[in-house]
């Protein structure tokens, strides 16, 4: 159960009007230009076949208007975080499923690479991390394409991936690591966790 719908109740255990009407929240996470908004995409393209109700929240940071990459910042990335979770909010108000491209662990390993750890915004990520059902890590598969936004230096996609992994290790955060080498079996995978979900089964009987 998430933090949203643990704190659905009040004292007397009768429900409350909370932010998360979502069923389930997923993210993919990991570096940069390893697949994750395709893999969004792909999955929402399943799901709506199923008839379930998916939204995808974006990733934000290229709606950044501050430097992002290796010349972000403290103040860039704030506004990548709580520009993610208002649009995580927003999202799970409105449907069944949502889908993240990144979650907010994977936005803290940009901010710790830029400035290090911030112990404040760290208590917030690790509040905001009860909120999602489902994580996927995406591993590394090669060098990212150029599109004109991400930084393509492998060096620093590397540095990004094991603070990921750094950050998932040190905090104990259950999720689920992609197979790698197998990227065309990687949305059928998760398609079926999703699916398989106790509590989608459950919306959907």
């Amino acid at each position: 159960m998430t933090l949203s719908r643990a704190t659905c109740r009040g004292r007397a255990g009768e429900p409350t009007q909370a932010y998360n009407a979502a069923v389930l929240k997923i993210a993919f996470i990991g570096t940069h230009g390893v697949g994750k908004t395709t893999l969004c995409y792909d999955l929402a393209a399943l799901l709506k076949r199923e008839s379930v109700q998916v939204d995808i929240v974006k990733e934000v940071a290229r709606d950044s208007p501050l430097p992002i990459n290796r010349q972000t910042s403290l103040e860039a990335q704030l506004w990548i975080l709580t520009t993610q979770v208002a649009s995580e909010i927003r999202c799970a108000s409105q449907n069944d499923v949502v889908v993240c491209d990144r979650s907010a662990l994977d936005n803290y390993a940009y901010l710790m690479f830029a400035t290090g750890r911030q112990r404040g915004v760290e208590q917030f990520v690790d509040h905001w991390l009860k909120t999602y059902d489902l994580l996927f890590k995406v591993p590394m598969a090669g060098p990212a394409s150029e599109d004109g936004v991400r930084d393509t230096d492998l060096l620093f996609m590397r540095s990004i991936d094991a603070l990921v992994d750094e950050l998932l290790a040190r905090k104990g955060v259950p999720h689920e690591v992609l197979p790698v080498g197998r990227r065309a079996e990687w949305v059928s995978v998760v398609r079926e966790r999703v699916l398989g979900s106790p509590a989608l089964v459950q919306r959907k009987l």
